[in-house]
């Protein structure tokens, strides 16, 4: 099937596709200028971006209702991103912003073709909820000096205590233009159908107009210039470019976290099917020319893409629509954004982080007892290391909390329950009968290198039985560590005159075992396809 046949929707979808590329349309124009203050770049980039992504996914991606365009959090991590090069000038942060952004396109491109769809699972949901609590209460705080008409720089705490410190100065008209805009916007929050921000942008260039509100001290944004350039890659140093391979990795794994949350949330309430591996494809085609084309980083945010999915989407036909819909929107009214209040897109970057400022999923994990203190660490880190900081260290809370879980496991004896062949957990089941001749255990996470030691070595200290059972069926294979480690540990089993016997062994863990020294352990005799019948075995040896 063709692109353009994959895209193109029934006659009987046109209309649903229609309203909704027009309402999206409507919430991306002004998020695209909002967010591009956040990126520390002009308009231009953001709507460069929306455009370009929208199109590209529309043609590579496969979800009905994904909306790609620039995101609050790829502006903010963009932004902290080119500010870690201090010695750039202005024309070379240019550069390294879109050659960050092809980079983090290649990440994808490269994650893709190896099939790594899985990429996003590295960072937990515990954790990528407590980076996006940090990283929308960053943005938050950077824009409330603009909805009290004042400037203030650095970080959450010095920006807070600079807002305070003018409070005397604070604009009378920004302040009254972002508080009615916030207004407006959680009020319209209660209808899905009306594009709130458009509302917003349209009435804000109204009133400014009317008023004459940028000539009364209160700052607006200025004309957008469009130039289209040729597509092509900054001209960056070999070093330059070495130092964005740092940075594209981190940043494609936060885009494409929050990307993949949005998509398989639709796709799962729609009973659609999504490839991961498809989409990060989908995802670098888009980066990569976004960078090409001077654009910033763009990802499937939540907000637009539930906008898309609230309005009537029911094809991928609908990003298209809004893509030239925001080309018309800039080419007919470029000169009224232009006079556009810059509380009221204070206000709009945040009405649209609403949501991730929600603390009830922390307040849960807390509750839960689970995953608490990696959440609470992530938000914390955003805050007092910023934002790049932030999400390095976000990414290293989720793969030491994997690495802890994986290299402490937990390993539960086993009893059979009465009359039965089951065997269950003993801490969980007292009621379970224990055989005081055979012992049989299951460790709870796959054994592999990390964890391997540890495990047999506990084993050896809690077995005493002159048969031990052990229940692998969390381990699919074993790597060579693995395997010696149990070697070892069925040798020392035999010098003391006691035999191991192995159960749910998966086919591969078999045939790794006839391949070695050890593939007496793969026999039908010492492997079992379930636990029961390993019991049964090491009773007839008895």
């Amino acid at each position: 099937m063709s692109t353009v046949a994959a895209v193109r929707p029934s006659r009987s979808n046109g209309l649903g596709d229609v309203i909704a590329g027009l309402s999206v349309a409507g919430l991306l124009l002004p998020e695209a200028v909002a967010y591009s203050t956040i990126a520390g770049l002009t308009p231009d980039h953001a709507i460069f971006a929306a455009v370009i992504g929208l199109l590209v996914y529309a043609a590579m991606g496969r979800s009905r209702f994904a909306i790609t365009a620039p995101t609050s959090s790829s502006a903010a991590i963009l932004a902290a991103a080119v500010a870690s090069f201090p010695n750039a000038g202005d024309t070379e942060k240019l550069a390294l912003a879109f050659g960050l952004v092809m980079f983090t396109g290649l990440v994808f491109l490269m994650a893709g073709l190896a099939r790594l769809g899985a990429l996003a699972d590295f960072i937990s949901r515990p954790v990528l909820r407590g980076f996006a609590f940090g990283l929308a209460l960053t943005i938050v705080i950077k824009q409330a000096p603009m909805i009290a008409g004042v400037r203030a720089s650095g970080d959450p705490v010095q920006i807070l205590g600079s807002l305070l410190a003018q409070a005397p100065h604070w604009n009378p008209v920004a302040l009254a233009v972002g508080i009615a805009a916030l207004a407006v916007l959680f009020t319209l929050k209660r209808f899905p159908l009306v594009p709130g921000a458009f509302v917003v942008l349209a009435l804000g260039v109204a009133v400014s107009m009317s008023a004459h509100i940028c000539d009364g001290g209160a700052a607006c944004v200025g004309k957008i210039d469009i130039a289209l350039l040729a597509p092509g890659a900054p001209s960056l140093s070999l070093n330059d470019w070495s130092r964005l391979a740092q940075l594209a990795v981190p940043l494609a794994m936060i885009i494409y976290a929050e990307s993949w949350g949005a998509m398989r949330t639709y796709a799962l309430r729609h009973n659609e099917p999504l490839d991961a591996s498809r989409e990060l494809i989908a995802m670098g085609l888009a980066n990569v020319a976004s960078g090409l084309m001077r654009g910033m980083a763009v990802g499937a945010g939540f907000s637009a893409t539930s906008a898309n999915e609230a309005a009537g989407a029911r094809s991928r036909l609908a990003g298209v629509i809004a893509a030239f819909a925001v080309v018309a929107l800039m080419a007919l009214g470029g000169q009224f954004v232009a006079q556009l209040p810059e509380a009221a897109l204070a206000a709009v970057v945040i009405a649209a982080l609403a949501h991730a400022l929600n603390p009830k999923p922390l307040l849960d994990l807390w509750r839960m007892n689970r995953d608490q203190y990696v959440a609470t660490g992530a938000a914390v880190a955003v805050l007092a290391f910023g934002v790049l900081n932030g999400m390095l260290i976000a990414i290293g809370l989720s793969l030491a909390a994997v690495i802890r879980r994986f290299s402490q496991p937990n390993v539960a004896t086993l009893g059979q329950l009465d009359a039965t062949r089951d065997f269950v957990d003993t801490a969980m089941h007292p009621e379970a009968v224990i055989d005081p001749a055979i012992a049989v255990f299951r460790p709870g996470e796959p054994i592999f290198f990390t964890n391997a030691e540890r495990i047999f070595a506990q084993l050896e200290r809690r077995a005493t039985s002159a048969r031990l059972v052990l229940s692998i069926e969390e381990t699919d294979d074993f790597d060579s560590t693995a395997l010696e480690a149990l070697v070892e540990f069925e040798a020392r089993l035999t010098r003391a005159g006691r035999i191991l016997f192995l159960a749910r062994v998966k086919d591969a863990t078999r045939d790794l075992l006839a391949r070695t020294n050890a593939k007496h352990l793969a026999s039908s005799e010492r492997a079992f396809w379930s636990v029961a019948d390993a019991v049964d075995g090491a009773r007839k040896t008895l």
